[in-house]
């Protein structure tokens, strides 16, 4: 049975939280561009943990339930941790690839926007360009996903740890994408300000749901083999890491809305194929799952009969 009652709750926490961090760098007026990028980086990774927040306050205060229904001393098993930390790897390659093959952007041998950024910077001008590339590309495959969890976490115990659980009486199918609509929803006010879809507030909060349906997806799938909220995190980890450093090798000027990042139309492509393979070798719906409101009622409905 749907817990409307606490998916509301839940719903209006998550919001409370995350649109007033989300909308506080529209009112820090004329400050320096560097200052405000730091403020806003901060803010919105602040905001990362509503969600976190409005699950385990409605867990705790409203439903009265324990803190061990997060699932936190769960791990499930370790393959989807692999999973979780390369697939978006490949994702991203994926949309990289096809933005160079669609000519929405050139490589750029010369790595223009990192010697801009060095020569901004007092004494970047003696670091070496290849330094900075090498040293990005491995933070981003390797402690980036784990230092990410920090923030991720916050996202994933409400989206994956709470939310989806919740929906899952709807029906599998139904409850992985409403949780990924919701989930894309809940970035409108980052959106409208020009993250991840420059360009276009309107278009791309839309765009944004898309690539949450898409993302969610996979991440659901990770999580509800495992029952774990750290397999999603480490999932969702990965993705920050990772899905802008294609811009690196690409000149400046393209369209990014387009294509060169993970969130970009042409890293859709890979994750649908994905989704698609999931579905046709049947690992998706994932089967004998069940959540523990099912298994009471099948329990209860044991005994009746």
């Amino acid at each position: 049975m749907l817990e409307k009652r606490s998916i509301y709750w839940f719903l209006s926490i998550s919001v409370a939280i995350s649109w007033v961090l989300f909308l506080i760098p529209l009112m820090l007026g004329e400050i320096p561009p560097a200052t405000k990028q730091l403020a806003i980086q901060g803010l919105w990774a602040l905001a990362m943990w509503g969600p976190g927040i409005a699950a385990i306050v409605t867990t705790l205060y409203v439903e009265k339930k324990s803190f061990r229904s997060f699932r936190l001393n769960t791990l499930g098993p370790k393959r989807y941790y692999l999973w979780a930390w390369l697939l978006p790897v490949v994702f991203t390659l994926i949309g990289w690839g096809f933005t160079l093959l669609f000519g929405i952007a050139k490589m750029d041998t010369d790595f223009t926007m990192i010697r801009d950024l060095l020569k901004a910077t007092p004494g970047g001008s003696e670091i070496p360009v290849s330094l900075v590339i090498i040293a990005q590309t491995i933070q981003a495959l390797t402690i980036g996903p784990l230092i990410n969890m920090l923030f991720t976490m916050g996202e994933e115990l409400g989206w994956r740890g709470y939310l989806l659980p919740k929906l899952l009486p709807l029906g599998q199918w139904k409850a992985v994408v409403l949780s990924g609509i919701i989930w894309g929803a809940w970035h409108t006010p980052a959106i409208m300000q020009g993250h991840n879809y420059p360009g276009y507030p309107i278009l791309g909060s839309f765009m944004m749901i898309v690539f949450c349906v898409l993302l969610g997806t996979i991440i659901s799938w990770l999580y509800l083999n495992t029952k774990s909220p750290w397999v999603a995190a480490l999932a969702h980890g990965s993705v920050n890491a990772i899905a802008g450093l294609p811009v690196l090798f690409l000149k400046p000027g393209f369209n990014m809305a387009l294509g060169g990042t993970l969130a970009a139309p042409t890293a859709w492509i890979g994750m649908a194929v994905f989704i698609a393979w999931l579905v046709w070798t049947k690992q998706f719906p994932v089967q004998n799952q069940v959540d523990d409101a099912e298994q009471a009622m099948v329990k209860i409905e044991a005994r009746i009969n």
